[in-house]
């Protein structure tokens, strides 16, 4: 152990999306850092196949978006989501979804509930992974260390002492930070020590999602012979048998399968045979598969923390909320939770956050853990719960009619669970301390319908500018003081007085009658995670706003 400990500005402990998405909004604000991670590197198995339009804006805002956006399956491999019987049987319902070629062509002429510069991507968290570390090891404040495990840490007046080794038992350090961000997980290490409870439920019975899962990634090159359907990205089979899906990961010859589990196969070491046995079960007909890996995981839980953190010592992600994997929300709230704080700890850290800022981190965060854990129970309940009968797979005038009926359902199902605009751009702060109403309601909170809206809590609306360019390219990377109005002299001045204050603003002047519409608004101050936090009119005390937005006392 080192005589002297190391100082930091953060310590993160985790490496997943959440903790080095965290790193690189850090560090490209120059907050010193160290990450640590037990693991050797980034997952090498496919999890969390859905990037949502909010992250990938996230993604755009911090530079590689297109990165990403080229990962994965191939630029005209579809997107579908089929509902069959088995894999090699009967299609029930087919949600026609685009290529990702097709996707970055149609995004410019849709608005409305998808007025996005960035649409979802389907790429497995495998790929994604590797593009977060480029991103966060280039940062020169960010010390990664994967290959580390953080034993335990302790807060005292001026900072947090964390203690770490190596995995192989050979190195130890001690790192003195002034903050502690906890991105560990389920199993969180942070949480535990902090002795904050999960509160929800851990336990549903449901055909679908409801217990145990056995996971399987395999290589097989004759499937989609087999399969003999038109490619899609996910495949969910519907029997009395078993529930299960197939996932497509490189849109060639790697997928990734999993199954339910029954209450009495629920241990964790499901033996290979009866992996593939499974796997033979949900395709209703044989193929070679080389099996690269297996596991288990539980699709049941539905938690979400009792608070989401304590002193100097915050966590985000799964240390914070479980979901169920229905809608693809785990990985994609752990990147907005991370997207609220991270702007916040450095405000704080460089000396323009005031007392009231990392309060507001979760009382703004938190509640959308528990709205997002809600939209994902909804979503599993409704299809976990519904059931068939043998006669889904029968021939003749009977079968034909059950799988009308479960055909029906299924792609109802779908379309309310992978086209939910709402969900990934309805998320709103409303009554935090660090935004200030105008008095307007928001729009409903739809899963399937966003209506865009500068009502200050929620995402800034996005518009395409005359240039063809994206409204969210050109805010600054703290904040943003956006003039719709002819006359732009008001908020230079706001922005002086921000400049002694030491807060960083930019103006962005737009004076277009088609924006000023938009917003609603001659002023919209926005958040450095593109939150709107006030709009108004040149008349008010724009400064004195801008301060209560960093968190100081009105």
């Amino acid at each position: 152990m080192s005589a002297q400990a190391e100082a930091v500005d953060v310590v993160i402990v985790g490496g997943g999306p959440g903790g080095l998405t965290l790193a690189i909004e850090l560090g490209r604000r120059g907050i010193a850092s160290v990450l640590f991670d037990d693991k050797p590197g980034t997952t090498p198995n496919p999890q969390a196949n859905a990037t949502q339009a909010r992250t990938m804006e996230h993604y755009r805002r911090l530079g590689f978006a297109h990165e990403v956006r080229a990962l994965g399956m191939p630029p005209d491999y579809p997107t579908d989501m089929v509902c069959c019987t088995r894999l090699a049987g009967y299609e029930l319902a087919r949600f026609r979804r685009p290529t990702s070629k097709e996707a970055a062509v149609s995004v410019r002429a849709l608005g409305g509930s998808w007025s996005t510069p960035e649409l979802p991507h389907r790429c497995a968290l495998m790929f994604v992974e590797p593009v977060l570390y480029r991103y966060a090891q280039r940062q020169a404040s960010v010390s990664l260390r994967f290959g580390w495990r953080a034993r335990g840490f302790r807060e005292d007046e001026t900072g947090v002492v964390v203690e770490a080794e190596g995995t192989d038992g050979r190195q130890r350090c001690t790192i003195r930070a002034r903050y502690l961000v906890g991105c560990d997980g389920a199993r969180s290490m942070v949480r535990r020590q902090l002795g904050i409870e999960m509160s929800g439920e851990s336990q549903f019975a449901r055909e679908w999602m409801g217990g145990k899962m056995h996971a399987m990634y395999f290589r097989s090159r004759e499937l989609y012979a087999v399969m003999n359907r038109p490619p899609a990205w996910m495949y969910f089979t519907v029997n009395p048998d078993r529930r299960s899906v197939l996932v497509a990961v490189n849109g060639a010859d790697t997928f990734s399968i999993n199954a339910q589990l029954k209450p009495d196969e629920e241990q964790d070491d499901i033996p290979l045979a009866r992996g593939l046995a499974m796997f033979e079960e949900a395709l209703g007909a044989t193929c070679p598969i080389e099996v690269i890996a297996t596991g288990t995981w539980h699709g049941g839980y539905m938690l979400v923390a009792d608070g989401y953190g304590r002193g100097r010592v915050l966590m985000a992600g799964d240390a914070v909320h479980l979901f169920t994997p229905t809608g693809g929300l785990g990985y994609n709230t752990a990147v907005d939770d991370v997207c609220n704080l991270g702007w916040k700890l450095a405000a704080v850290l460089q000396g323009w956050g005031g007392p009231l800022l990392l309060d507001s981190y979760e009382l703004e965060r938190r509640p959308i853990g528990l709205r997002n854990t809600q939209l994902a129970r909804t979503m599993a309940d409704r299809i976990g719960l519904f059931r068939v009968s043998p006669t889904i797979e029968a021939e003749g005038a009977a079968g034909d009619a059950e799988r009308k009926v479960a055909g029906d359902y299924l792609l109802d199902h779908l379309q309310r669970e992978f086209n939910i605009p709402g969900v990934t751009f309805g998320v709103r702060y409303d009554g935090s301390p660090i935004v200030v109403g105008d008095g307007t309601v928001p729009p409903p909170d739809l899963p399937n319908a966003y209506v865009p809206t500068a009502c200050p809590g929620g995402r800034a609306p996005h518009w395409w500018c005359p240039d063809g360019s994206s409204l969210f390219d050109h805010f600054g990377r703290e904040f943003t003081l956006l003039v719709t109005a002819p006359d732009a002299a008001a908020a230079h001045e706001v922005a002086a007085r921000a400049a002694k204050d030491r807060i960083p603003l930019q103006v962005l002047h737009l004076p277009h009658r088609e924006l000023r519409d938009l917003y609603e608004a001659d002023m919209a101050l926005i958040r450095p995670d593109q939150h709107v936090a006030w709009r108004g009119t040149a008349g008010t005390s724009v400064a004195l706003t801008l301060r209560r937005a960093v968190g100081f006392p009105p």
